[in-house]
């Protein structure tokens, strides 16, 4: 069905059975229930700016010293390719999906299953590097000895983690609602401690590194092996911008709104991403910011606003951490639904509870194995910080393989119209294609450098999506697995 310059699928027209096209209908998202401004909060409150800065600052300086700058900055141009590309597919096709959908209609149906499985995993795994700092933070805020009590900490985060897939289980609009409350917040108080620390970084407070616009080159990262093992924590800092694809089906005029949200939502990020790294280095000493690995912007606050500004930016990592941990259960949550209303897994995640439209079943499962992740995480990690280590390293495996499936889609399925103009040439062909090479770059390049454990969960619960791939192959075959190309329009611009 063509509308204007987009192609939306309709289930009636390609279901092979009347029951399954039935199904689609009684089981449907709430269409229209995220707004345009809703979806760009959407996309930053998934990069999560605050909690990725507090969790992964001392891992990316850690990895790449005062070339954590350039890292990022290296990494965001490839990424905001991948958003071009989450972009030009959402106007051809609003699922819930998302990638799951794409990759099966750009490339082939088996490698849109595992794009859809890698981002369920990546999900999963995270409400562990997710729920372990929002239990942090707010130990920190009221019991500050024990902010490196593992038990404590999990529990706590635990709490937290419960009360948002109750926001998540109750309807995408008290999901938007959370979300205005916590990110405008959290981004405000990012913005303000940011215009306090530029001028003071510049001029007196001089405890770490002095600056040098050589830290944004390619200088200080040094060897393959560094600049990979930077930018796969880089892509950790920017993961969940694509939150906003998956609520395709739920965002008010989705094919336009949700991939320029996406944008956006890459371009804010980035900044406060580059203010912080930067400030952390020039304010911080090395030392400091080690030992402090797990809650680096909590001191990084005290340097910026002595007596309080510790307090206040737990606060705003505690909001964010929170946040993301809601976003990322939409985000696996409406996966598992599509995945399960195309039978690639069982029916029952692709059933919507009829009271608040949500797939109440697929997040449930969600909450339970995440539960028992806290608890592996407790048996099996030393500390919070070592937990959190692991966790980001695995989840940046996964999203450098969706993402790059993702940026080939696009450049396979458009292939068509890619020299239609100049502009479509370079925001469909040439940025698209760079940021899916560079996602597979990173991927293959860092597997040999980690440590066995991050292959073990990046790798192992990727190849772990065969089971359902064997067991469920049959019933998906006439209808997901024989899935019909992309449908371009002649015309489509980027």
């Amino acid at each position: 069905m063509r509308q204007g310059n987009r192609v939306t699928q309709n289930p009636l027209e390609t279901d092979t059975s009347l029951q399954r096209a039935i199904d689609y209908q009684e089981h449907a998202l709430q269409a229209g229930g995220v707004s345009k401004a809703g979806s760009t909060l959407m996309a930053v409150a998934g990069s999560a700016p605050a909690y990725s800065i507090a969790a992964s600052t001392a891992l990316l300086i850690g990895a790449a010293g005062v070339g954590a700058p350039a890292a990022l900055l290296w990494c965001g141009i490839p990424m905001l390719g991948i958003a071009f590309a989450f972009s030009h597919l959402a106007r051809v096709d609003s699922h819930a999906g998302a990638s799951f959908s794409w990759v099966a209609r750009g490339l082939h149906p088996l490698l849109g299953f595992f794009a859809g499985w890698a981002l369920v995993i990546s999900a999963t795994v995270f409400m562990v590097a997710g729920a372990l700092p929002a239990g942090q933070m707010t130990v920190a805020l009221f019991a500050p000895d024990q902010a490196n009590n593992t038990l404590l900490v999990t529990l706590v985060g635990s709490v937290w983690f419960l009360v948002m897939a109750a926001a998540v289980i109750f309807g995408v609009h008290t999901t938007e609602r959370a979300q205005w409350i916590m990110s405008v917040v959290e981004v405000g108080i990012l913005v303000v401690f940011a215009a306090i620390a530029i001028p003071r970084a510049i001029s007196t407070y001089h405890h770490g590194e002095t600056f040098s616009w050589d830290w944004f080159g390619f200088g200080h990262l040094t060897t393959a092996g560094v600049f990979v093992s930077a930018a796969l924590i880089a892509a950790f800092y920017y993961w969940g911008w694509d939150v906003t694809a998956n609520l395709g089906e739920e965002t008010k005029n989705a094919h336009k709104t949700t991939g320029m949200a996406g944008i956006l939502g890459i371009v804010i990020v980035f900044i406060l991403f580059e203010i912080y790294t930067t400030t952390t280095l020039v304010m911080l000493p090395g030392k400091t910011i080690e030992d402090n690995s797990g809650n680096v912007l909590s001191v990084l606050g005290d340097a910026i606003m002595p007596g309080i500004g510790g307090k206040i930016l737990i606060i705003a990592v505690a909001l964010s951490t929170i946040a993301t941990l809601e976003t990322t259960l939409v985000q696996v949550s409406r996966t598992l639904f599509a995945m399960g209303r195309d039978r690639t897994i069982p029916f029952a995640f692709g059933r919507i509870n009829r009271k608040w439209k949500t797939p109440v079943f697929a997040t449930l499962v969600v909450v339970v194995v995440s539960l028992l992740l806290f608890v592996l995480a407790n048996v099996f990690g030393d500390s919070v910080g070592q937990i959190l280590g692991w966790a980001v390293s695995s989840i940046g495996l996964q999203i450098a393989f969706y993402y790059a499936l993702a940026g080939l889609a696009v450049v396979i399925g458009f292939r068509k119209v890619i020299f239609k103009s100049v502009k479509n040439t370079i925001l469909i062909g040439i940025w698209p294609l760079v940021g899916a090479l560079f996602m597979m770059y990173i991927f293959f390049t860092s597997i040999p450098n980690n440590e066995p454990v991050v292959n073990i969960l990046g790798l192992g619960l990727i190849a772990l999506g065969v089971v359902p791939l064997a067991l469920f192959y049959r019933k998906a075959k006439d209808t997901y697995f024989s899935r019909r190309p992309l449908e371009v329009p002649e015309d489509f611009s980027a």
